[in-house]
């Protein structure tokens, strides 16, 4: 199988120099020795080895290759394995390291990396977790991907997802259900559950996925790791079309991974305008200094939080709070409005849609689907949906304005059952419920980071943070904080309970 590398802009260059010199602070005083499991280690502190030749890229390509082979048939995460092809390109990332030595060698170089179904990798499907697009093989690279391999990075393997996407749950009928490791009976989460499940295990140091509804961060908090939805336009789109209205102005790639670090050296890596997305920017990744004031939210307007997940909230304040952080309880504005109009922005594309889906879907996704459609609100038309949009994303701006970084919770309650979003007609509200202080960071298009906390009677508890457009930074940065408190609360072995 031949992977098609694109080398992206000349720009670039200089992000990538940065990239490789951050990676090399934050790598030098944590690195394992050899004969730590390789399995457990960041991708940071892979590339970092690999760099070093401690270990060669074949030696951490394998130990992956090996994990999935042990856990994969419990979890169901990973639906193809790429071993050939990526034995071929460590193989290579090897040599050139021995040609040219550890100078000039891109950030990730030789780091194993795994991808979504639903976007572009040439040499295999994308899906979309359907099994009519089983031989819909991509001609090019997502950009995101194009970028990832000039990073160095090497992809392994491919992640399950519900169908089209549909689902906050991970499971159809052509790859099948993907368990979460921390509970077998719970959701992974979704739409990118395969990636959650693949990097809470140790079978990926970290994944790329999409986030239109919360697809990065429902996994991240179902699975106890790390995600990034990034500021809309930031991270360039390009896999298999434009998509409709809603997916062009809310739907990004992002990565998921079990430490901070990663989700900045990928950021790193990504960023910046692509050709093949005319709504892609080029914004410097740092902004100026700002108040380092949080809007704590542990309660949350027409929805009813966990006692367990507003402690977890409330632990991540004082942490903080601890690092010179001011904290105040505050809530953000209107969050029942944005609900509304991102299931209106959503379901409206949906129902134009679904009659040429639904040849294509099981019939829980297409109860599913149906039931989503009758959320429509006829009196919420396209042209108020956007001025409404305008007008919240001024009053957020103006919210950040004091409180430049906001705190709370991803999902108001905990992971549920498997299936439990298509058992009945009334599945969709359960899906709808769960993304209350989700989609704010999609209809507004502002970063998010999710990060884990402690876990609390063995289960993984995430927080997650908002800042204004443009100031990813800001979530991570405050987000290393919380995680400097904790610590990662993953890979973990299937199941703990």
């Amino acid at each position: 199988m031949q992977d098609r590398i694109t080398v992206p802009p000349t720009w670039r260059e200089s992000q990538a120099k940065k990239g490789r010199e951050h990676m090399k602070k934050r790598a030098s005083s944590r690195a394992p020795s050899r004969s730590q499991d390789l399995w457990r280690q960041s991708a940071t502190t892979l590339a970092a080895l690999i760099r070093s030749g401690e270990v060669s890229s074949r030696e951490v390509v394998d130990a992956h290759l090996a994990r999935i082979e042990a856990v994969n048939p419990t979890l169901n995460a990973v639906t193809v394995m790429l071993r050939t092809s990526a034995r071929e390109a460590a193989d290579a990332a090897d040599a050139h390291r021995k040609k040219t030595g550890k100078r000039d060698l891109p950030p990730l170089h030789g780091v194993p990396i795994t991808v979504k179904e639903n976007i572009d990798c040439v040499g295999t499907p994308t899906t979309f977790g359907l099994a009519a697009n089983a031989n819909a093989l991509p001609e090019q690279d997502a950009p995101v991907v194009e970028r990832m391999r000039a990073a160095g990075a090497i992809p392994i393997g491919r992640t399950n997802m519900p169908e089209m996407g549909l689902r906050v749950s991970t499971s159809n009928p052509y790859r099948g259900l993907t368990r979460n490791p921390w509970n077998a009976q719970l959701t992974a989460g979704g739409s990118s559950g395969g990636e959650g499940s693949a990097v809470a295990s140790g079978m990926s140091p970290l994944g790329i996925g999409n986030d239109i509804g919360g697809s990065l961060r429902n996994p991240a908090f179902c699975c106890g790791v790390a995600a990034l939805k990034p500021t809309q336009g930031r991270v360039p789109f390009g896999s298999s079309g434009d998509g409709y209205l809603s997916a062009q102005v809310m739907l990004t790639d992002g990565p998921i991974a079990r430490s901070v670090d990663d989700l900045r050296l990928v950021l790193e890596q990504v960023n910046g305008q692509h050709v093949r997305d005319p709504r892609s920017v080029t914004v410097a990744l740092e902004g100026p200094p700002v108040a380092r004031r949080v809007a704590m939210v542990t309660s949350l307007p027409g929805s009813v939080v966990d006692p367990a997940i507003v402690a977890s909230v409330r632990a991540a304040g004082d942490a903080l709070a601890a690092a010179g952080y001011q904290v105040e309880e505050a809530i953000p504005p209107e969050i029942e409005l944005i609900n509304h109009l991102w299931t209106q922005f959503q379901m409206s594309d949906l129902s134009v849609t679904a009659e040429s889906m639904r040849p294509m879907l099981s019939a829980e996704a297409a109860m599913l689907m149906d039931a989503l459609i009758t959320k429509i609100d006829p009196t919420v038309t396209h042209a108020l949906l956007h001025q409404e949009r305008s007008r919240l994303g001024r009053a957020w701006s103006a919210f950040f304005a004091h409180y430049p970084i906001v705190l709370g919770p991803v999902w108001p309650s905990a992971p549920f059952a498997h299936d439990a979003d298509v058992a009945t007609p009334v599945g969709g509200d359960l899906m709808l419920s769960m993304q209350w202080f989700v989609t704010p960071g999609n209809l507004l298009g502002i970063p998010a980071a999710v990060v884990p906390t402690q876990p609390i009677n063995n289960a993984p508890m995430t927080v997650q943070l908002y800042a204004d457009r443009f100031r990813d930074d800001l979530v991570l940065e405050a987000a290393e904080t919380i995680e400097a408190a904790f610590g990662p609360c993953t890979p973990v072995d299937p199941f703990v309970v």
